[in-house]
């Protein structure tokens, strides 16, 4: 089956209502988008923010009558769109396209983060094989990649690392290809910790090497003190766990923190400051990377 979109313009504060009403209009699927470039850098938790102008998408089957559904929507909310534009959207295996644009990155001198479903480029190189499923973290990104670059400089034989906010699980599995001697990864979505085992199992890597763990939401667990201690989430969190992680990392241990903006890594430095040698700011893009040595 193919699709046709519709799009408009419509103030935040609209968004909703208008929503429900292309769903009861027949809409598939709806979608916002920033209709004004107006960045949101980070959201409190349990908050989903929109930008001041919302461009709306309402995904509908071919043929529907959009002129009729632009019309009940004038109806029902007066003057309070913008229509944009009608386009065409043939229809796809979309897991099969998602997974054709993900190809096999090289991170340092020897890592490379390979889809499952292809062949290592380098057979010899250190080859984590991924499929991030519905999990953050494919080395894509930005903050990954600052992650994965970290590690691969890093001294990791037969070191114990935790992995805070483990994702995919990228991070952990590629700590043991490098080296380490056992990895907790923890997470607080059992999406994570489900595509984090089936990841492992991937890579030949056992449940004693990589011991995964869901942090319960009212409280955070009990660590064993580490060699290196590596979390990719976000600034807010890395506030507020600073204490744990301070006490998570052995003395000459090493941090290693991302998913922090550009604006957010002076004051981060200052809290971690309290316990560790900071180094000097890493960067990709907007987004940094700190690391620091254990006091």
């Amino acid at each position: 089956m193919n699709w046709q979109q519709l799009y408009f313009e419509i103030e935040k504060s609209y968004a909703d209502p208008i929503s429900d009403a292309l769903s009861e209009l027949g809409a598939h699927a709806v979608s916002f988008e920033d209709a004004k470039d107006q960045p949101i850098l980070e959201p409190g938790v349990g908050e989903t923010p929109l930008w001041n102008q919302v461009t709306v998408i309402g995904l509908f089957e071919e043929g529907w009558d959009l002129n009729f559904v632009l019309a009940e929507l004038d109806r029902q909310f007066p003057k309070k769109f913008k229509w944009l534009k009608t386009s065409p959207l043939q229809d796809q295996n979309w897991e099969r396209a998602w997974m054709d644009g993900f190809e096999a990155i090289q991170f340092g001198k020897n890592l490379w983060v390979c889809p499952s479903w292809q062949s290592p480029p380098d057979p010899d190189a250190i080859n984590l094989m991924l499929d991030p499923g519905l999990a953050f973290g494919s080395g894509t990104h930005e903050t990954t990649a600052l992650c994965l670059r970290w590690l691969e400089q890093c001294p990791l034989e037969q070191q114990f690392v935790i992995d805070y906010g483990c994702g995919s699980g990228i991070l952990g599995i590629a700590a043991l290809k490098l080296g380490a001697k056992k990895v907790l990864g923890f997470d607080n979505d059992e999406q994570a910790i489900l595509a984090s085992r089936e990841n492992a199992i991937r890579n030949q890597i056992n449940d004693q090497q990589l011991q995964l763990h869901r942090v319960d939401v009212n409280g955070n667990p009990s660590i064993q003190p580490c060699d290196i201690l590596i979390a990719n989430i976000l600034a807010a969190p890395l506030r507020t766990l600073a204490p744990l992680f301070s006490t998570s990392v052995k003395s000459g241990g090493k941090i290693g923190l991302s998913g922090i903006l550009k604006g957010q890594a002076e004051e981060l430095i200052n809290i971690y400051s309290t316990w560790f040698n900071m180094n000097p700011v890493e960067q990709d893009h907007e987004w940094c990377f700190l690391s620091g040595t254990k006091i």
